[in-house]
């Protein structure tokens, strides 16, 4: 059973209300289910509404923050413990190798390079950790099509619909998580 759940998510204010809506769900639920969230260490947009929800409903936030985001006062400094990494790769390696688990809320450039990079790490046998696109309001739609053309094309095998999940709301994001079962191993080449 996971600890710690890595979130990625969108640190903009000027998303729809309904991420944030989801944001606070996933918060609430993790706290309650007594998992540590783990995540990019804001206090801004989604990532800033998750962790005030986790706080709120008791649980513990742990952020990893590159020290040139800290400097422009956008840190969570609220946290349990607060990492400060001396750039945006040193942050990545910090969470992959903290998580048990990880969620991709709704974002930006950010959250898609750091989902893709650990759903690679995955492709590559580095982890066998639960993935979650959690797909609020068809989202990730477009992500999951661009998926099927890899798979059509055999850019990617076909069994790697197996290394990660879609769900359309936090709790099945979190049944996903509490029953994973890893995927026999796939080589990466045809």
């Amino acid at each position: 059973m996971p600890q710690s759940i890595c979130v990625f998510s969108s640190s903009s204010e000027a998303v729809a209300p309904e991420f944030f809506q989801v944001a606070a769900h996933l918060g609430a639920g993790l706290a309650r289910r007594r998992f540590t969230l783990l995540y990019g260490g804001g206090r801004v947009g989604l990532m800033g509404a998750l962790a005030r929800s986790v706080h709120q409903h008791g649980g513990r936030v742990v952020g990893v923050i590159p020290g040139f985001l800290r400097e422009r006062e956008i840190a969570y400094e609220a946290a349990d413990e607060l990492i400060v990494t001396r750039d945006l790769r040193e942050r990545k390696a910090v969470l992959e190798a903290r998580a048990d688990a990880f969620i991709a809320l709704p974002g930006g450039f950010g959250t898609l390079e750091e989902i893709l990079e650990i759903l690679t790490l995955k492709q590559l046998q580095q982890h066998n950790k639960p993935v979650v696109f959690l797909n609020t309001g068809g989202f990730f739609d477009p992500l999951l099509e661009f998926f099927n053309r890899l798979y059509d094309g055999r850019f990617a095998k076909e069994a790697y619909r197996q290394l990660y999940h879609a769900a359309t709301g936090p709790d099945e994001a979190f049944a996903y998580v509490e029953r994973y079962q890893p995927a026999p191993a796939v080589s990466k080449w045809f």
